[in-house]
């Protein structure tokens, strides 16, 4: 790489290490804070919870990455504009096309490091999260319920009862528990209960209760439901659980599916070098019609509002694949396949404008 690419790559490389540390530090100590919030500590500890802070921005890193490269790239083009050194640089016969080529010269690697991390890590983070997730948001958590108090929750509409409980072997001693549904009402009383908590991302969270008994109230019908179980097994429901399973799939489960949320998540997935790639460039051109004034604030507000615009529809295209609005051809690439073709025709009247300038 000759001096001036090397000089264009480190003013686009420096500002991408600091912007991509400050948001990954932002989005940490937001996730924390919502998790402390919601009291997860009580029932993981502080180790799972840093460990859940860290799979969760694993997660993020995915839409982190193209935002600090999308910044970087407006920041340090932005510098050299507004400083003359790109048309100091144009007198000497760089051109155009080789600043661009520069700029893919990073964009290129991050794209391959995003797509990496969204095709393989993204989903072991989810399938890890899962667990500490699934294990956090259990309602019959024997670290949660204190003995002797009642507990409820309105999300759910369930009310829990313990009498007596042995936190050395995570067991609960005649457990009462109540949930109002929109068809019925059922109470479930136990002598005894055990949480057993998933081990993998497949399992669900689940109660092993022994010697109860089981009352179903039916709002229309004139008689009620009564069983009695020794021992039962009492799955927890938590959609919140099962939007993970399709996060959390391997890309080669999802390629062989049909289903077309599956479709929409492996487009994603696939969509993200490109994403970051075509974001690149946006900025590139961005910079290029800037005018070379001191208008930072300006120029930075317009580009939030762009990549804003990008984001949600990005969001509304993967959305409409998993509602079947529209199918897996042309699925999410009608999105990147337009700002191509954008950035294509930008080109194209650049270079017209560049040739009717010439004597």
């Amino acid at each position: 790489m000759k001096l001036i690419e090397r000089y264009i790559a480190r003013e686009v490389l420096l500002p991408f290490t600091v912007v991509l540390l400050i948001l990954v530090g932002l989005f940490a100590s937001f996730s924390s804070a919502r998790l402390l919030a919601g009291a997860v500590t009580e029932t993981l500890g502080i180790a799972a919870l840093l460990k859940l802070v860290f799979l969760k921005t694993l997660i993020a890193l995915e839409v982190l990455i193209p935002i600090a490269l999308y910044i970087s790239v407006i920041i340090g083009l932005g510098r050299l504009n507004k400083d003359q050194e790109l048309n100091v640089m144009r007198s000497i016969g760089v051109s155009g096309t080789r600043i661009v080529l520069t700029v893919l010269t990073v964009a290129i690697p991050v794209g391959i490091v995003s797509g990496m991390l969204s095709s393989y890590v993204r989903p072991w983070a989810y399938a890890e999260s899962y667990i500490l997730d699934a294990q956090a948001e259990a309602e019959l958590n024997t670290n949660r319920f204190q003995a002797g108090r009642f507990y409820g929750s309105e999300r759910t509409g369930r009310i829990v009862y313990v009498r007596s409980k042995d936190d050395t072997n995570k067991e609960m001693q005649y457990v009462f528990h109540y949930i109002k549904k929109p068809e019925n009402s059922e109470i479930v009383i136990a002598k005894q209960a055990r949480q057993v908590q998933p081990k993998t991302s497949e399992q669900r969270p689940h109660i092993q209760l022994s010697d109860g008994m089981i009352y179903r109230l039916t709002h229309t019908a004139s008689t009620d439901d009564v069983i009695q179980f020794e021992n039962m097994t009492y799955f927890i429901d938590s959609d919140y659980a099962m939007n993970y399973r399709r996060k959390a799939a391997a890309t080669r489960t999802l390629w062989e599916s049909d289903q077309p949320r599956d479709i929409a998540e492996l487009q994603w997935r696939i969509s993200r070098p490109l994403s970051t790639i075509l974001m690149a460039l946006i900025a590139v051109a961005f910079i290029r019609t800037a005018p070379r004034q001191d208008k930072t604030d300006r120029t930075y507000l317009f580009a939030a509002l762009l990549f804003t615009v990008y984001y949600n529809l990005s969001g509304l295209a993967k959305t409409w694949v998993e509602q079947s609005v529209v199918g897996s051809i042309p699925g999410i690439w009608w999105l990147y396949l337009t700002m191509s073709l954008a950035l294509g025709m930008y080109a194209l009247f650049t270079r017209k404008k560049q040739f009717s300038r010439k004597p």
